[in-house]
C-alpha cells in the first residue's frame, strides 16, 4: 500500500495490523520516558542460548522502538541496570536469591548491587522462562505501568499450552479465514521470516507448543515424517525451539500402509510397532527436540484402531511407545462419533460419543499420551455444554480444545470476541471430586494429579497482511495465550491489556472498543442459534443460515422442530440419556425441565414453542427478540466504530469498518431466515407484530 503522507510504498511488516500486540508504541510521555531510560541502559547477559539470544534481541528490539535508543549490552555486572538470565546463572554472577519457579517460571524484582545501584533481575528457570520475562517487562512498559518497585513472580497454570495449525501442504488451510498458509505454498515450505514473526507472537502470550499441519492428514502430508520434508520441518521447528515453542506434527495413522511397506496398521502387530519406533528415530536424527505426533483417528473417515478391532488406547500406546525414549508426546484427539448417522434414528446421539468411546478405558494409557478433548460434546457451537468427558477421565492425561478460528462464531468476518466464552468454561464446576472442580483445574491436571495436562486450540491466523482477516479477531489469539499462562485472568485484564498494546492509551477509543468486543459474544448468539440448539447453518462451509442444512444429514446435527416444538430430548427417561453423563447435581439440573438454564434448553429438551422460560417469554417469543435485538446490537456497533475515524490507523479502521457492514448483512439474513421458519412452523404471531416474512 501506499503511505500518501511520505509518497513510499509501506512494507506488510511495518503494518501496525501486522505486528498486533508487538507494535512497541513510541512512549511520549516525557516523565514515563526518562524513568524508563534510568532503568534501560545497559544490559547484562550472563545466559547463553538461541532462546536467550531471542529474549535479548527482543527487549533491544522494544526499547529502540519505545525509547528510541536502543541499550548497550554491558560486560561488567557493574554496568549493568538489567540483568538477564536463568536462576542459575545468575547465581554464579550475583549474590541473588530467587523463589522456588516451576518449570517455565521467571520472577523479575529490584534489587540493590554490592555498590548500592538498583538493577532489574529478569529471571527464568529455565532459557524460556527468561523469554517469559522479557516479555513480560515490555508489555509493562507499553501498559505504561510503574516499573520501580518490579515484584513479578509468574509460572504457567499449564503445562502444555499448544496451537493446532489446520494448515494443509497446498497453501489452504480447513477452516481458515485469514488467507493462506503462512507455512505452504503449492506442496512446499513458504519463507520463514513470517513463521518467526509468528513465533514471536506466540511466545510473547506463553504458548510453548504448536502442531503445523492439518489433523486431516491428506496424502501428500503423510509425507512429512518422511526425509522428502523432514529437513525443511527441521528448518521450522529451529525457528520455534528458538522462542521456547516445540514442535509437533499431525500424522496419518495409516503410514506404515500409505507410505511403508506394510499391509496393516493394526497397533497390535509387531510390525507396525517396529516401523513406528524405526520412524520415531529417523525423526529425531532430524529434529532432536521434536515433540511429538499429533492425532485423529477413527473420525469422520480417517482411518484408526477401530479397523483391527483394537480400541483409542491400543493406537494410542503404540504410538507412545515409539515416542517414550526421546521424550515425545502422543496428542490423541477424542473428537470421534458416528459421522454416518440416519437421521431417523432417534436412539444414537452424537453428543454422547466421546464419553461413550472413551470413559471405558480411562487408565489404560500410557504416561506420554494426552487426549485432547473438545469443550463441547458437539463442535464448538456459540453455546452448547461442557463434555462431560472432562472430569469423568480421573486415570488418563488430557487437555482441553478450544477453537480461535471462528468456524461457527462468524468466521473472522462477524466479530465474536471468545474471552468471555472461554472463561465460563474454564469456571464450570463439573462437581468432578466434589463442589468446586472447575474445568481449569481438571485440564491442567491438577484435580487427578496427572503428569501431563493444558489447552490446545485451533489457530485462527493466514497470511493475511493483518494475521487474522479481521483486526479485532487478534485480540481471540492474544486472549487465548493469555488464559492458557493463568486461566485466572479475568476477561476485562486481559481485555484492557490488548486494547492497550494494539490501540495504545486514549480513553475514547479503548472505551469504545472494549464495549463493542464485550457485547459482540451475545450479540452473535442472538442472531444465530437459539437456547442451544445449535447448528442451523449452510452444510460445508458453515457460514450463514440454513435452518435445515443438516437436518436430514448423515452428521447428527438435529434441531427436530415441527409444528409442536423444537429441540433434542436427552434426558435420562425418554432421551438419549446424554443428561445421566454429568455429576450430580449437574446431571439432575440438565435433566429436568423446569431447572435447565434457559440458553441450553433446547439442547436438552424437546419442548412446545409456547414453553414459558425462566426468563418469563415463551420459547417462541425468545426466537423473534433475541433474532431482531442481535441486528439492532450490529448496528450499534457500526455506528460506534465510525466514532474512531481518524483516531487510530487507517488501515485497521477500514478493516473493521467492512467487515461490520458484512456481519449486518449476516446478522439480517439469520433474523429473517430464522423468524420466518418458525413463524412458517409454529403459526405464533410476535407479540410486537414486527416484519415477519
Amino acid at each position: 500500500m501506499i503511505d500518501q503522507s511520505k509518497n513510499r510504498t509501506v512494507k506488510t511488516e511495518e503494518l501496525p495490523s501486522y505486528q498486533a500486540w508487538l507494535q512497541y508504541k513510541q512512549i511520549t510521555d516525557d516523565r514515563l520516558h526518562a524513568i524508563y531510560k534510568k532503568w534501560l541502559t545497559a544490559i547484562n547477559v550472563v545466559t547463553s542460548s538461541v532462546i536467550v539470544d531471542s529474549a535479548v534481541s527482543e527487549l533491544l528490539l522494544g526499547v529502540e522502538s519505545m525509547l528510541g535508543y536502543k541499550p548497550v549490552i554491558a560486560e561488567s555486572a557493574e554496568e549493568a541496570t538489567v540483568v538477564l538470565g536463568t536462576v542459575a546463572d545468575i547465581g554464579v554472577h550475583y549474590d541473588e536469591a530467587f523463589s522456588d519457579l516451576g518449570e517455565d517460571g521467571f520472577e523479575i524484582k529490584v534489587s540493590r548491587n554490592k555498590s548500592g545501584k538498583k538493577q532489574i533481575f529478569l529471571a527464568g528457570q529455565l532459557d524460556q522462562g527468561v523469554l517469559y520475562a522479557v516479555f513480560n517487562l515490555l508489555r509493562s512498559l507499553q501498559m505504561h505501568r510503574s516499573i520501580d518497585q518490579l515484584a513479578t513472580i509468574e509460572t504457567p497454570k499449564n503445562q502444555l499450552r499448544m496451537i493446532n495449525q489446520w494448515d494443509n501442504i497446498d497453501g489452504t488451510i480447513e477452516r481458515g479465514y485469514a488467507g493462506k498458509s503462512i507455512f505452504y505454498q503449492e506442496n512446499e515450505f513458504r519463507a520463514e521470516e513470517r513463521i518467526r514473526d509468528y513465533a514471536r507472537l506466540l511466545a510473547s502470550v506463553g504458548i510453548n507448543a504448536i502442531s503445523i499441519n492439518n489433523v486431516n492428514v491428506w496424502d501428500t502430508e503423510t509425507n512429512l515424517i518422511t526425509p522428502k520434508y523432514l529437513p525443511q520441518v527441521r528448518r521450522v521447528s529451529d525457528i520455534f525451539n528458538a522462542y521456547g515453542i516445540s514442535l509437533f506434527l499431525s500424522i496419518n495413522y495409516a503410514s506404515p500402509i500409505t507410505i511403508g511397506v506394510l499391509d496393516t496398521a493394526d497397533p497390535l502387530d509387531q510390525r507396525v510397532k517396529d516401523w513406528w519406533k524405526e520412524k520415531a528415530t529417523e525423526i529425531y536424527e532430524y529434529i532432536p527436540n521434536f515433540g511429538g505426533f499429533v492425532v485423529k483417528a477413527d473420525s469422520e473417515g480417517r482411518p484408526g484402531p477401530f479397523s483391527y478391532n483394537r480400541d483409542h488406547a491400543d493406537g494410542a500406546n503404540m504410538l507412545a511407545e515409539a515416542l517414550e525414549p526421546y521424550n515425545g508426546i502422543v496428542v490423541w484427539r477424542c473428537f470421534v462419533y458416528n459421522h454416518r448417522q440416519d437421521w431417523r434414528d432417534r436412539n444414537t446421539d452424537r453428543a454422547r460419543a466421546a464419553y461413550d468411546h472413551f470413559k471405558p478405558i480411562d487408565g489404560k494409557f500410557m504416561d506420554n499420551v494426552i487426549l485432547q478433548i473438545k469443550n463441547g460434546p458437539m463442535d464448538f457451537q456459540v453455546r452448547e455444554p461442557i463434555s462431560p468427558l472432562i472430569g469423568a477421565l480421573q486415570k488418563t492425561n488430557y487437555m482441553l480444545e478450544l477453537q480461535i478460528t471462528q468456524e461457527y462464531t462468524g468466521q473472522q468476518i462477524d466479530l465474536c470476541y471468545l474471552i468471555p466464552q472461554w472463561k465460563e468454561i474454564l469456571k464450570f464446576d463439573t462437581h468432578a471430586e466434589g463442589e468446586g472442580t472447575e474445568i481449569k483445574d481438571i485440564a491442567n491436571g491438577y484435580t487427578f494429579g496427572n503428569k501431563l495436562g493444558g489447552i490446545a486450540a485451533v489457530s485462527n491466523i493466514g497470511d493475511n497482511p493483518n494475521w487474522t482477516g479481521h483486526a479485532l479477531a487478534q485480540a481471540n489469539l492474544y486472549g487465548y495465550g493469555r488464559l492458557t499462562w493463568d486461566p485466572t485472568l479475568s476477561t476485562e485484564e486481559i481485555t484492557c491489556e490488548w486494547l492497550n498494546l494494539t490501540f495504545g492509551h486514549e480513553s475514547d477509543v479503548i472505551d469504545i472498543i472494549e464495549e463493542i468486543l464485550l457485547k459482540s459474544w451475545p450479540a452473535y448468539e442472538n442472531y444465530t442459534s437459539p437456547l442451544g440448539i445449535g447448528w442451523m447453518v449452510n452444510p460445508n462451509h458453515h457460514y450463514g443460515p440454513n435452518v435445515d442444512g443438516y437436518e436430514y444429514s448423515k452428521w447428527g446435527t438435529y434441531h427436530f422442530a415441527d409444528r409442536d416444538g423444537i429441540g433434542v430430548d436427552r434426558t435420562i427417561e425418554t432421551g438419549t440419556g446424554y443428561a445421566g453423563q454429568y455429576f450430580s447435581p449437574n446431571a439432575e439440573i440438565y435433566n429436568d425441565l423446569n431447572k435447565c438454564p434457559d440458553d441450553l434448553l433446547l439442547f436438552f429438551h424437546h419442548v412446545p414453542y409456547s414453553h414459558v422460560l425462566q426468563s418469563g417469554k415463551t420459547v417462541i417469543q425468545h426466537i423473534y427478540d433475541t433474532h431482531f435485538q442481535g441486528v439492532e446490537e450490529v448496528k450499534e456497533f457500526i455506528d460506534k466504530w465510525a466514532q474512531l475515524e481518524g483516531k487510530m490507523d487507517q488501515v485497521i479502521f477500514a478493516n473493521v469498518q467492512e467487515r461490520l457492514q458484512l456481519q449486518l448483512e449476516n446478522a439480517i439474513e439469520w433474523r429473517d431466515q430464522v423468524n420466518t421458519y418458525f413463524f412458517r412452523k409454529s403459526g405464533i404471531d410476535d407479540q410486537h407484530n414486527r416484519m415477519i416474512y
